[in-house]
This record gives structure tokens, sequence and C-alpha cells, in this order.
């Protein structure tokens, strides 16, 4: 137990006691290192700030390196904010409910630019805020030299305000105290932390135990921690069709206390953790998350751990946990397990992120998943349709290629690559059409490619895989997003009814033969 007669009721600092997002903080090695003449390439520059700023604010450098693994794995991502608006390896934050970035200002002086672009600045500020908490708790010297003293003080960096979140963030900490830390940094240098025996004094968050409580109500393996409820809403207005993969930008305990803030107004259906797999759900399946905008309705969210530009995030533990899961909900709900239907967040209707990113092993994750090496079908819906044409690259070209195959214009392999075979088969495709024969792919072949097939009649309150190629052809027709889920509901309806007066059909917001003639015609 926590030792010291007055702890838990000092509350010096009581200006940031609302932290709603991790925060972190530097540490250093002993004084004496930093007398080391640095190596022509400045190999040491890190670890040299960590030894400075821990020397100079108290705070034992093995601690701040673990809590700043913990957030960021000591990459300040050239100063770029995170999700809950914080910046650099020790992750100061400046949002509504959390200004530890202008704290780190107001203690050290530094400016605020500084602290968010400058490592060392921001190391130093991440250690004045730590020390600054560890004041307010009442840590004296002797107590500020022993690791273990400094829990409290961790979970409170943490910055949740839910007990068991703010250890959940505390424990993760000490985990990599325990284990050891090894991080390649930019720069070409190491940052070490050697395993120790750490026997941590979590005072009032020993109640919290050391495992969640609740257990998800829809997948068994998982925790439950609810988000606030401003971040979802009761229900849903589609059936669900489609899991999407996210990266929080963040950490694990990071992201569960920002979806328990009411200002942050996003949440997901779950969260994973990077070291372990571990699982935490925080929405109903049954109700609607916001994680992907137009996709929510028709979604569950995945959030995994991790910054999208740094592989090491994405372990082994994380892939097999995910796509378990994944597997899971898609056996539940008769998603089928492909690449139509298990997407990133940057491939959801009417998005502008990015996530999963370039290093997410969609090969791998869908094997997992479901066996398919390949990763299913093609990947067909999209935000938008640019033009396409010879040196064209990537998933639209892909999708072109097989769309043309389907259409008995052979493209060859959908290889993503848009060369003189791709080009061809445009044009015969084009020819077919009555359409400009040029070989790329503008407005008016992508409308044509996507709509074709059968020409069931479909209006409001239809669904399934026909309303989806409408929604398709009237995304790139209409040369705006058009919800793609599969549901027509009365944005699919207006959708229809922009298209039909534009072309001088009848609005009725009905699609009959005259509506598929004119898409299928490119027009």
């Amino acid at each position: 137990m926590y030792r010291r007669s007055t702890p838990w009721k000092r509350t010096a600092l009581s200006a940031l006691g609302g932290l709603i997002t991790t925060v972190l903080v530097a540490t250093a090695q002993p004084a004496g290192a930093a007398s080391v003449p640095a190596a022509p390439a400045d190999r040491d520059a890190m670890s040299r700030a960590f030894s400075s700023a821990a020397a100079e604010f108290g705070v034992p450098r093995d601690v701040l390196v673990a809590v700043g693994y913990g957030e960021t794995h000591l990459d300040g991502h050239r100063g770029e904010p995170s999700q809950a608006n914080g910046y650099g390896v020790m992750h100061l934050v400046s949002n509504p409910k959390s200004h530890t970035l202008e704290k780190a200002a107001e203690l050290t002086g530094e400016g605020r630019t500084e602290l968010r672009e400058d490592t060392a600045a921001n190391i130093r500020g991440g250690a004045a805020v730590l020390r600054s908490y560890a004041d307010g708790l009442g840590l004296d010297t002797a107590e500020r030299r022993s690791v273990d003293e400094w829990y409290p003080v961790v979970a409170r960096y943490g910055g949740a305000t839910d007990i068991g979140t703010a250890r959940l963030y505390a424990d993760a900490v000490y985990t990599f105290l325990s284990q050891g830390i090894s991080a390649d940094v930019a720069g070409g240098e190491t940052v070490t932390v050697r395993p120790r025996a750490v026997e941590p004094e979590r005072g009032r968050y020993a109640a919290a135990g050391s495992e969640r409580g609740a257990l998800s109500p829809d997948y068994p393996p998982a925790a439950w921690v609810p988000a606030n409820a401003a971040n979802y809403s009761a229900g849903r207005t589609a059936s669900i069709s489609s899991v999407i993969v996210h990266v929080t930008q963040g950490s694990y305990a990071g992201t569960i206390s920002w979806f328990q803030n009411a200002s942050s107004q996003v949440s997901s259906h779950y969260v994973v953790r990077s070291s372990d797999g571990a699982v935490t759900q925080m929405v109903r399946d049954s109700d609607t998350a916001y994680h992907a905008r137009s996709a929510n309705a028709s979604s569950l969210g995945i959030e995994h751990e991790g910054f999208i530009d740094n592989p090491s995030w994405f372990t082994d533990a994380m892939y097999r946990s995910s796509a378990a899961l994944t597997k899971y909900l898609c056996d539940r709900y008769g998603i089928p397990k492909d690449r139509a239907h298990v997407i990133g967040h940057s491939e959801a209707p009417g998005n502008d992120h990015t996530d999963p990113g370039p290093n997410w092993n969609w090969t791998y994750y869908m094997q997992l998943v479901g066996g398919s090496t390949g990763g299913g079908s093609v990947q067909l819906n999209f935000a938008s349709y640019p033009t396409l044409s010879n040196g064209s690259t990537g998933a639209q070209v892909k999708a072109a290629q097989t769309l043309l195959t389907q259409q008995g214009h052979n493209a060859g392999t959908a290889d993503g690559i848009f060369g003189t075979g791709t080009a061809n088969a445009v044009k015969s495709f084009q020819q077919s059409r009555g359409l400009t024969a040029d070989g790329a792919v503008g407005a008016r072949t992508w409308t044509a490619l996507l709509s074709a097939g059968a020409t069931t009649v479909v209006r409001e309150g239809s669904s399934g895989a026909v309303v989806e190629r409408l929604q398709r052809a009237l995304t790139a027709a209409l040369g705006r997003t058009v919800s793609i889920d599969g549901q027509f509901g009365s944005g699919t309806a207006q959708a229809v009814r922009d298209y039909q007066s534009g072309r001088g059909l009848g609005a009725d917001g009905i699609v009959g033969s005259a509506t598929w003639s004119a898409l299928q015609a490119g027009r």
C-alpha cells in the first residue's frame, strides 16, 4: 500500500485535475552521462535529452522512458498531433480538457512551438509536468529516488478520470520497466531500459484490481468499459455489413480515456492493445459508434493502439487478437470475410483519414481472419472515383481492372498497375457503351463500369448488393460521396432524384429500367 499519511487528498495542482488524454514525461540517466561527447551524427541525442531532463527535474530516467515508450514508442511524429491533439515523444496535450502542453510551457519557459516540434524541449516539458504532479502528491526527495513510488504519479499522467483506466495505463508503464526496453529511434540511436524487478506502490489504484471487473456483453474475451454516451448513438439505422480497421494515433489507455470524454465526440466499438492483444469493448455492437462518418450506421469499428507511420506497434499478438475478433463479428453478423467488407478507415466512403496506413499487413490479417491469402474480394467502395489513365496505380486501378474483366473486356491480372493491357480493355469497354474510346477511366466510364449488372428495380427501403452497386455508380456520376452501405435510405433517394433530374429523367427517386440504362451508358 501507499505509505504516506496524506497522499491522496493533496491536490496542489487541481488546475490540471481533469486530464482526458495520456500525458507523458521525460527522464534521465546519471548526471555524469551528460559529459560524454556527442557522436558526429548526434546518435545519442534522445538519450542525452532524457538524462538532462531527469537530472533537472528529479524524475527517474527509466520511469520517464517507459512512459514515453508507452505513449509513442519514442517517436515524435515530426510534430504532428495525435488523435487527442498531443505532441511529441512525451505526448504533451492541448485540447479542451487537457492542457499539459500549456503547463509544460509555464513550467519550463519553452515556447509551445518548441515543445511540439523539438524533441529535447518536449522531453524537458514532460519531465517538468511529471515532477509537478509528484510534488502535488507529496513525494519527498527520498521517495522520488524510488521507481516504485512513482506509480500514482504515472497513473495521473494517464489522464483518465476512471480509476480502472488510470491503473491500466500505469500498469503498462511498469510492465515496460519490468521487461526492459530497446527502442530504435530517429538518427540511428537506440534508447534502452534494463529489465528490473518492480513492486509499485499503487495506493488508491490498488482497489481497482489488476483486471477489469466487467466483461464485454458482445465479445466474451474482451473487457467492457463504456464510452461516454455523448460519443455514440443508441441503436442503428442500418444493418451491420462491414468491419472497419482503425489505428488510434495514441496509446491504448489514452484512447479508452478519450472515448470516455464527452468532448471528444468520437468512439469505436473495440480497442486492441499492441503489446499483448488485449481487447476492450466501449460501444455495444447494436449501437452506432462515431468512428467512420457516413459508414457509422452500418459498420463495427476496431481501433488498434499505435501510430500509422510506425510499424513497431503492429505486433503479432495484436494481429492475431484483432483477427479473432473480426472473424467472430463476421460470423455473428453474416459479414463476408473479404476486403470489400473488412476495410480500413481510409477506404470507408466519405472519409479523409489514412489509417491503418501502409504498414498494416492486410494479407497477413485477412489470412488470420479467413484464410484468404489474396485478401478476399477486390475493394470497390471508395469515397470518390478520380480519373485513371496509363501510369496510374493503386486499389482503384485494381477495382477498374476487375470490373473490366467481369464485363468481358480482359484487363489481365488485377495488379493495380494501369498499363497498355488495361488501356486496351478500357477502350474496348468504352466502344461497347458508345463512350469516347480514349482509354482513360473518367466519370462516365466509372459510372458505366460500376453500374453494370442486373437492372432490378430498387427504391427507398431496398437493401443489399444491388443497392451498393447503385450507390457506387451514383458517387461516380454525381462527383460527390454517396454513402455506400447497401441501404436505400433518404440520402440515396435524394441522390437518385438529383441524378434523374440532371439527365432529364422523371425524378421519382425510384431506380427502374430508364435510370439503370442511363447509368450503364455512362450518362
